[in-house]
């Protein structure tokens, strides 16, 4: 992979990050970006989502299955979704139809606890 698509890759990272941040309500820096290079193999692409793998795919041609492929491989016991961006379109969730309940849960546990940290406000 060229020097452009890893920056490509990070920017994308880095955007899931940001947009999971504002759609789950959480507290900014919550969710990051992995840093795979430094020692973090297995882990998903974006990290502070509790029992979920996250791949991270921004890119205009993505091979589907291949791409969950990966997101199984490198789950371990987490939930494997796949995240995919076009250029000028929205962040699409791919998992598979059996983990869709676990991860309702997941994401319903993770609302529900930062609407509890802003009821304080």
């Amino acid at each position: 992979m060229g020097r452009m698509q890893r920056s490509k890759g990070a920017r994308g990272e880095r955007e899931l990050a940001r947009e999971l941040t504002r759609v789950l309500g959480v507290e900014t820096g919550s969710i990051y970006r992995s840093v795979q290079h430094a020692g973090k193999e297995g882990a998903g692409d974006v990290l502070g989502v509790p029992g979920v793998h996250i791949e991270s795919k921004r890119t205009e041609s993505l091979s589907l299955y291949k791409a969950m492929e990966q997101a199984l491989d490198d789950c371990g016991r987490d939930i494997p979704i796949v995240c995919h961006k076009r250029n000028l379109q929205q962040w699409l969730v791919i998992c598979e139809l059996r983990d869709l309940v676990k991860l309702s849960r997941a994401v319903v546990a993770i609302v529900g606890e930062s609407d509890d940290l802003n009821a304080g406000e």
